[in-house]
């Protein structure tokens, strides 16, 4: 209820075109790096603390690190003075290619080893003041570290290089061969770029862990596909028709608050933590410059902030559906197979039964 406070008072300042801005930016805080280390937190301290609750209280501080943000840019939009312009980045490919790719690749081998150094010197205190780990454990963690900056360096480095570029090219000419073939690829490119997201098999392996199966990644991944493919789908709906945002996010919310009613909250922890990690670093470096694009052409340069921004958070949105309808699913699913199984013994033949005077 406080996002939609600040919501409120960003409108009614005549401010409303930083709302998608501060929607987004509490998905694409979750990311490759985010997500596990924090599942890995969450399930270390429940684990730790125990009580009946342990595999619900696994989830849930994904969400947490995906509100914090969304409430400090609506408070930072509120303190702002001045206008608020967008320019739009250069995407082209050429300037990305010879020296300016090892540019790009130096500068986002500097960026990415300022933030693992912020990590490497965090365990070093946790190492010398608590955790105390053997050798051949160390080892292992920074042979781990080196990976994920390798890892780190040549994703975004080819985000920045190849991914930005094609998905504004992609969305410039969609929007320019007809609307009703940029919503259709706007739908299955979500779907399809939700398979590519590194954490989402995180989170799909830990959820599979924790419910001892009864929840699947095959049946997550498909509750996760859907949903953002459709969220994707109806931001370009948005971005064609120029309408607001909270059009979309306040029934969206409320849906998903209202079934958190009716599914176990095991189910409502896992699809908050799911909104997080399916608008991750594709999301934000393909999905964002095809809806760019799309709405360059179809709305102007100058409406790209008020339309195109805020897919992200629409990203983010639609798994808290998906993911309790099909937590819901599986309630009535239970219910019904206890009813067969009543039936079956109240229609047993009481021929069988042997009384004893």
């Amino acid at each position: 209820m406080m996002l939609f406070a600040f919501a409120a008072l960003l409108v009614e300042q005549d401010r409303g075109d930083m709302l998608p801005l501060a929607f987004d930016s509490g998905g694409v805080t979750t990311g490759p790096i985010t997500v596990p280390f924090i599942i890995a937190l969450g399930v270390g301290i429940a684990l730790t603390v125990g009580g009946r609750n342990a595999d619900e209280n696994s989830f849930g501080l994904i969400s947490l690190c995906s509100v914090g943000p969304i409430i400090a840019v609506l408070a930072l939009s509120l303190t702002a003075n001045g206008e608020l312009k967008y320019a739009l980045p250069d995407y082209s490919v050429e300037n990305k290619l010879g020296i300016g790719f090892w540019e790009t690749a130096l500068e986002t081998m500097w960026d990415v080893g300022k933030s693992l150094s912020l990590i490497l010197v965090s365990f070093g205190i946790l190492q010398f003041t608590i955790l105390k780990l053997p050798k051949k454990k160390l080892v292992q963690i920074l042979v781990g570290i080196a990976y994920t900056f390798a890892g780190l360096a040549i994703f975004l480095t080819s985000v920045a290089v190849g991914f930005m570029p094609i998905g504004f090219k992609l969305g410039t000419e969609l929007a320019e061969s007809g609307n009703t073939g940029l919503i259709i690829f706007a739908f299955v490119i979500g779907m399809v770029t939700v398979l590519a997201e590194p954490a989402v098999h995180v989170l799909n392996k830990q959820v599979e862990d924790i419910t001892g199966g009864s929840v699947t990644k095959k049946e997550m991944m498909i509750a996760l596909s859907l949903g953002v493919g459709a969220s994707v789908g109806l931001s370009i709906i948005r971005i064609i028709f120029g309408f607001s945002l909270l059009y979309y996010l306040i029934p969206g919310y409320l849906i998903s608050l209202g079934l958190s009613f009716f599914v176990p909250k095991l189910y409502t922890a896992i699809a908050f933590d799911s909104g997080g990690v399916a608008s991750g670093p594709l999301t934000s470096s393909f999905i964002l410059p095809l809806a760019t694009g799309a709405c360059a052409v179809l709305q102007g340069e100058n409406s790209i902030l008020y339309c195109a921004f805020g897919i992200v958070a629409m990203v983010a949105m639609t798994p808290l559906i998906t993911i309790q309808v099909l937590g819901f699913k599986s309630v009535i699913a239970e219910r019904m197979r206890k009813r067969i199984a009543m039936a079956r013994i109240l229609s047993s033949d009481d021929s069988q039964i042997i009384y004893f005077e």
